[in-house]
């Protein structure tokens, strides 16, 4: 559809040709993850994850030039704070102690998914900065109190610091595919040739860990192989229907055990994998060719990306070799250079995945809470500081020998 020149927001994003956003997604990164894609967000709306009364309303924006889009923003009109894991909570119940209207706010994100990744997509960057400045001017003029860009990309950050949005920052815990002190590489696909300075097995992962740490990664795969469960890797070209159907149980189970409701609609991951086959992995462990445990995870030619997981039975230590260990060995066997296990997780760094900063921006409307705001993010990035310079103290792997 050829529109006129100047900002348009969709209200789905199947009002852009898939050709289209994907191609400015090209154009901005040769590393972006399959969640930014068409047929991701695609799948969120036509399996009603997003929109009507989930509190998630798409109004995609786009700039256009010459009836051409010339860059896209994941943009949607939030009524709460539920699935965008950089929390805010606090930030709204201040405004409503004041008496004030914190919802709905504007957040760019894509939803129920912390992984970083470019939020600006554009032909160049001249591009996206002129969609980021109509973004801003439409969100001023709106009236509501708020703009936030969730887990944007470190170019997409200059962007906004930039434009004069406050920057916050978070922890996420990844996994990289090379030795400690070794530059890392590169790989094409989820086959492709291998990252430079990758490990070459699992077992030379664990050698370069403390004694402990490897000590208690092998005690726990040991449990965990005890139950005597047949795993099996499959992607999204080779899973079936009652295969999704199993995730899908898993995942609600999952959300059931936390006492909450799951985020996405059953019929999901069957959409997702009719859209975007080649970016899916399903790892299901199985008992006489019976299903009891499932993870799902999003791949592309650079990285693995850990999303869901549940289990029909309570097995102990299964959760670590399904979530963990196994994508490792996937990540060291198809050379990939890192493996994203998802938002918090503490206990993730004593299984060797390290810490990794994040960051999200935002606009506030009130001066009086943009000050405010602004202050509590100067103090908080004290407070990450510390905690990152903690977590690198108990780093899981062996110290490197120097010279006298």
């Amino acid at each position: 559809m050829k529109r006129s020149d100047g900002l348009h927001l969709l209200p789905a994003i199947a009002d852009i040709a898939a050709p289209d956003w994907d191609g400015l997604l090209d154009a901005t990164t040769d590393a972006a993850p399959p969640c930014l894609r068409h047929a991701y967000l695609a799948s969120l709306e036509e399996t009603a994850c997003v929109g009507g009364r989930t509190g998630w309303t798409p109004a995609h924006a786009t700039l256009w030039r010459e009836g051409e889009a010339i860059a896209a923003m994941p943009l949607y009109l939030k009524h709460h704070s539920y699935g965008e894991y950089v929390f805010d909570w606090a930030w709204a119940e201040a405004y409503a102690r004041q008496g004030l209207d914190y919802y709905p706010k504007w957040v760019s994100a894509v939803p129920f998914t912390p992984i970083p990744g470019p939020r600006l997509l554009g032909r160049d960057t001249a591009a996206r900065s002129a969609l980021l400045e109509a973004v801003l001017a439409h969100v001023r003029a709106s009236g509501h109190s708020s703009l936030h860009l969730l887990f944007p990309s470190d170019e997409d950050a200059a962007l906004l610091r930039a434009a004069g949005m406050m920057m916050r920052e978070g922890v996420q815990f990844h996994w990289q595919n090379r030795p400690p002190h070794a530059a890392s590489g590169t790989a094409e696909d989820c086959s492709g040739p291998a990252a430079s300075a990758g490990w070459a097995d699992f077992d030379a992962f664990l050698a370069s860990l403390s004694s402990d740490k490897r000590k208690k990664i092998r005690q726990e795969r040991r449990r965990a192989a005890a139950h005597g469960l047949e795993l099996r890797w499959l992607d999204g070209h080779a899973a079936q229907p009652a295969h999704w159907e199993f995730l899908w149980r898993c995942y609600a189970g999952t959300y059931a055990l936390h006492r909450s409701t799951p985020y996405l609609a059953p019929n999901f991951f069957h959409r997702l994998a009719q859209g975007m086959p080649s970016a899916l992995r399903l790892l299901l462990a199985s008992r006489q060719g019976e299903p009891v445990a499932a993870a799902f995870f999003l791949c592309d030619g650079r990285a693995l990306y850990g999303r869901y997981w549940g289990t029909l039975e309570h097995l102990p230590f299964l959760h670590f070799e399904l979530c963990y260990y196994q994508a490792i060995e996937y990540c060291i066997e198809h050379r990939l250079e890192r493996f994203e296990g998802g938002a918090q997780g503490e206990h993730k760094l004593a299984r060797g995945l390290g810490p990794v900063r994040t960051t999200s921006a935002h606009w506030i409307a009130d001066p009086r809470f943009r000050r405010a705001i602004d202050d509590y993010l100067t103090r908080e990035r004290l407070g990450i500081d510390g905690y990152v310079d903690e977590l690198q103290e108990r780093s899981p792997f062996r110290q490197p020998v120097t010279g006298s």
